[in-house]
């Protein structure tokens, strides 16, 4: 487990309104609220969250 979350947004994103993802822990990703850092993180399973991205990229 790494002990030191690298926090990143989404270079489609000009501006802090969105999601950070830590994506450097090989057992899970990290997802938290860009304008609310101090708030909740979500861990998720790096398979899940490659299914979420995959489908989110999808169009319409």
């Amino acid at each position: 487990m790494v002990e030191i979350p690298n926090w990143r947004t989404s270079s489609y994103t000009g501006t802090e309104t969105c999601v950070e993802v830590a994506d450097n822990d090989p057992d899970r990703v990290l997802v938290r609220d860009a304008k609310r850092r101090d708030r909740a993180i979500v861990g998720v399973n790096p398979a899940a969250w490659v299914e979420f991205v995959n489908f989110a990229r999808q169009p319409g």
